[in-house]
């Protein structure tokens, strides 16, 4: 999958977990730590969107990015390694 077809499986996934953001203008510049999530929050929106990808790796290798941009990136990059 692209980083521009992950984009929309992780804004849904956070107006599931976050509901108060349906509406919300999300830019992939955006954090989830100051959209309000918390560390449980982040995990679950997370999940669910792994789960939409039907991709399977460990929560902690989506650690790093610091933007939902950039974690689109990180896990389009980790669909073209699991191929």
């Amino acid at each position: 999958m692209k980083s521009e077809e992950i984009l929309p499986l992780i804004h849904e996934a956070i107006v599931e977990v976050l509901p108060e953001l349906d509406g919300h203008d999300f830019q992939e510049s955006d954090s989830l730590d100051a959209l309000g999530a918390n560390s449980m929050d982040r995990a679950e929106i997370v999940m669910i969107v792994l789960e939409a990808m039907n991709l399977e790796i460990p929560l902690v290798d989506t650690f790093g990015p610091q933007n939902l941009g950039e974690l689109a990136r990180h896990l389009a990059d980790k669909t073209a390694v699991a191929r």
